[in-house]
């Protein structure tokens, strides 16, 4: 069977095929976070509660992280690129009914349209890069991958800080339209066929308990941090993940074509880069939850100037990628993701002693230190990942890498809050869930406590790498 590899054509078009495919993928992932810091004018325009208007955030990475698993078996089984053709489809429309304000169920069901089509993206896109590049470029492929997944899950409060300065927040949905439409038509013209199916039945009862499982379980996060954990709703919702949980994984091992092929979790470093992926996403979520907060109630800087300082990330992160891109085809991936690491643990320390009165060049330098180090991990940890399976589980693997991160954005945010909230409560004295005006301090301390557990979560990933590539050394 001819491979893309192999193909001219496709050879020849390969670098516009990764903008189709790196062009969604930002986007697919900024939606994730750039609705953060318009809750409060959505929750003002809808006239519903801010506990209500956060599930527009939480509704989608449920969904993301529900569909993933399926999307990368379909796209493994049906193909990849078909696959993608239809999610760009459905997120653009998903995108279009977010956009008329009528009502929260309608933005609810925009959002779920839009989860589906991301998932469906997410699941292929690197599967597809991988497919699609020779092994000498998959370095610089992979990591334009890998840099525009990061620049949309942190880039999106900076982005949406700017379209709210001068639009309604209806913008924030329908910049994707546009976007989506020209992604769509670059595909029609450079997407080639799918040549890798495998034609096999797709496992719907591991699905259906496996989206029960991640519904249940982030319904039980999410509820609870609105009227406490110990209570019976976010009990008995985390009761049925676990039950669930269960199920998938006896009905997974009876499946002769399972959804999740539990063999390729035996693979050491196909799993630890896993979880180092989600540990860093999780911590980079902890400054996108934490930042909009000190940058304009404990600063009292306006929302579109606090969007363009968080901008220094993305920024750092577009100039840095390229070279992390080329340094892992160059020298490989090994010593770039333990610099990254390290910066990244870096700079974690620096926001821990950060306050009201520091200058805001100790915070510009800090996060581009945490660009870099972002840029400098992500290229070659998707190296590892996708080139550490079989071309046959290459879907699979797309869909895993993309679930962990997924899944390190969900902990990432309920994680920081609870936190946050935690320490400030401590402070104050009292149980707080929102910044308190006039008290800058109670925030401050909240945000040092949240900010010494994210530079727990950067050096356990930074030990764990240090494991994982002792161990193949000594092998």
């Amino acid at each position: 069977m001819k491979t893309y590899q192999e193909d001219s054509v496709v050879q020849k078009n390969r670098w516009w095929i990764l903008v189709s495919v790196a062009m969604f993928t930002f986007m697919s992932t900024l939606d994730s976070s750039i609705v953060n810091i318009a809750l409060p004018t959505i929750s003002r325009d809808l006239a519903v509660p801010m506990n209500k208007a956060e599930w527009v955030v939480s509704i989608y990475l449920m969904v993301v992280c529900a569909c993933l698993l399926l999307f990368g078996k379909v796209g493994d089984s049906f193909g990849k690129i078909k696959v993608y053709r239809i999610g760009t489809i459905i997120f653009t429309l998903g995108s279009l009914l977010c956009g008329f304000n009528h009502s929260l169920a309608m933005l609810l069901f925009g959002r779920v349209i839009q989860g589906i089509g991301a998932s469906m993206t997410m699941a292929t896109n690197t599967g597809i890069t991988t497919e699609v590049f020779p092994m000498k470029e998959r370095g610089r492929a992979l990591g334009a991958i890998g840099a525009f997944v990061s620049l949309g899950s942190i880039a999106g409060p900076g982005i949406g800080g700017l379209i709210l300065a001068h639009f309604s927040w209806s913008y924030i949905f329908w910049i994707n339209v546009p976007v989506g439409i020209l992604t769509i038509l670059i595909g029609e013209k450079f997407l080639p066929k799918d040549i890798t199916m495998s034609k096999k039945k797709i496992d719907w009862l591991g699905f259906a308990t496996f989206a029960i499982t991640i519904m249940s379980f982030f319904g039980a996060v999410f509820i609870g941090q609105e009227v406490g954990y110990i209570h019976a709703l976010p009990l008995s919702l985390l009761a049925v993940a676990i039950v669930f949980f269960i199920l998938f994984i006896q009905v997974e091992k009876r499946k002769e074509n399972p959804l999740l092929v539990f063999s390729i979790l035996k693979n050491k470093m196909f799993t630890m880069s896993l979880i180092t992926a989600l540990l860093i996403f999780s911590a980079n979520f902890f400054v996108n939850v934490v930042m909009p907060f000190y940058l304009q109630n404990a600063r009292g800087l306006t929302a579109s100037y606090a969007g363009l300082l968080m901008m220094v990330f993305p920024f750092l992160m577009v100039i840095g990628s390229p070279l992390s891109g080329y340094l892992t085809d160059k020298i490989g991936p090994q010593k770039l993701v333990l610099m990254g690491l390290l910066l990244l643990s870096i700079t974690q320390l620096m926001y821990v002693f950060m306050n009201e009165l520091s200058p805001i060049w100790y915070y510009v330098l800090a996060t581009a230190i945490m660009g870099m180090g972002n840029a400098l991990f992500q290229s070659p940890n998707n190296t590892i990942v996708m080139s550490s399976v079989d071309k046959e589980n290459l879907g699979v693997a797309g869909s895993m890498n993309s679930f962990a991160r997924n899944l390190g954005m969900v902990i990432g945010i309920a994680l920081s809050t609870t936190i946050l909230y935690g320490g400030m409560s401590v402070s104050y004295g009292r149980r707080v869930t929102t910044y308190i005006d006039g008290r800058p301090d109670i925030f401050i301390f909240g945000m040092r406590v949240t900010f010494i557990a994210s530079l727990a979560i950067c050096a356990t990933a930074l030990v764990i790498s240090l494991v994982r590539f002792r161990k193949k050394a000594v092998n």
